[in-house]
């Protein structure tokens, strides 16, 4: 039987009349179990004619002499009409050596030799069958890979679509500089990031990174990013804001993905930076005098417990200083050698970084990573963002 449920079609084309007696008594049990159907043909023509009106064929068994087309013709008629994939068996005298080989080199899979040997001829339409079989699976599993890659290129499309990618993203506010980028590994990724304006004076600013790659991790993002944002509105502090979001991802979690989050609020009035972070790698602060890491704010990944909590701290910013943020998949970017890129290598990079262009830094980094990776495959998504703090306005 083939996999669908289907009886395997088996198309005879002989001349002889009576062979179709013959193959009707022999597979007849087959027959009455619905595992063979037989269609007949009397020349290549016939065949190539039914070929042409059903697609349902899935193994010929075909004589090489024959009158008005012999199988030999039939089988380049084949390969001429796109009938390739079919798999013919090629029946014929032991004796007729010369014309099996021009059938085999025309594309024939196997053949019996005359006068035929049923139990033989049954082992060979089995093994046909089966390569059949699989040829199709092996189709219908590219036919499904093909559909999958098209539904991720959209889902990249439109992933791509909400992470803001307008910059400078408010123009009119002069008193900060933003910038950022993202790499997915795969087409869609579990890293983002988003700034929003809170209100007259506030900017919120989230970076975070989905445990794992592509779709899931892609949907568990955009729930987050949703959330954040909604909480973010409802002038909810850096804490509580994380602390409503782990809430919601804690009880729905039914995939038990856990997502690493920092999210802050600067006060471009005075530069006053507060901020909380759910596990996630702390970011850099760049002043005129040193290049550091912003103290740590303890609280757990979300989506893990909905009972945890998250501490909520704050930094000055004087009119010049610099925020770089990332995400882990840039310490962790590997070489061929599985060398990792790491946070020091990152620390010694923005510490030798001349320009403090909100650009530039994120660039920088960016092909500092390119250029330490390699030919090596991309094993994670990359995320960079940069915030500068240009004062407030005269």
């Amino acid at each position: 039987m083939k996999d669908d449920g289907n009886p395997v079609h088996i198309l005879v084309v002989d001349d002889e009349s009576d062979l179709e007696l013959l193959i009707r008594q022999r597979f007849r049990q087959k027959i009455r179990d619905g595992a063979y159907r037989f269609s007949f043909a009397a020349n290549g023509k016939e065949a190539l004619d039914f070929v042409e009106r059903d697609d349902r064929v899935d193994v010929i068994l075909s004589d090489i002499n024959m009158p008005v087309m012999d199988g030999l013709t039939f089988l380049a008629n084949l390969r001429e009409r796109g009938h390739d994939d079919l798999k013919t068996v090629i029946v014929s005298a032991y004796g007729d050596m010369g014309n099996i080989r021009t059938a085999m080199n025309r594309g024939a899979f196997d053949f019996v030799t005359k006068p035929i040997d049923f139990e033989d001829l049954e082992i060979t339409i089995e093994k046909t069958i089966g390569v059949v079989r699989d040829l199709r699976a092996a189709e219908v599993n590219k036919l499904e890979l093909e559909r999958v890659n098209r539904e991720l290129e959209v889902a990249s499309r439109i992933q791509q679509a909400i992470i803001p990618k307008q910059f400078p993203p408010f123009p009119e506010r002069r008193e900060f500089e933003l910038f950022a980028e993202m790499r997915p590994a795969l087409q869609v990724g579990g890293d983002f990031y988003d700034y929003f304006l809170l209100n007259e004076h506030e900017l919120g600013i989230a970076i975070a990174d989905v445990a794992g790659k592509g779709v899931p991790a892609a949907l568990i993002m955009s729930a987050t990013r949703a959330l954040l944002k909604a909480e973010a509105m409802r002038d909810n502090g850096p804490a509580s804001c994380l602390g409503a979001v782990n809430y919601h991802l804690s009880a729905e979690n039914i995939s038990s993905m856990f997502v690493s989050l920092f999210y802050g609020v600067l006060d471009y009035r005075d530069g006053i930076f507060r901020y909380a972070s759910a596990g996630h790698f702390m970011p850099y602060l760049l002043t005129a005098d040193e290049v550091r890491q912003v103290p740590r704010a303890r609280g757990a990944v979300l989506g893990v417990d909905v009972q945890s909590r998250y501490e909520e701290r704050h930094i000055a910013l004087d009119r010049g200083d610099a925020l770089f943020f990332s995400t882990d998949g840039i310490m962790e970017a590997f070489n061929r050698e599985r060398e990792e890129y790491s946070d020091d290598r990152l620390e010694v990079l923005l510490r030798e970084a001349e320009d403090r262009d909100v650009r530039h830094l994120v660039d920088s980094v960016m092909q500092d990573v390119q250029r330490f990776v390699g030919s090596a495959k991309q094993s994670d998504d990359i995320t960079a963002m940069a915030l500068a703090f240009k004062g407030a306005n005269d």
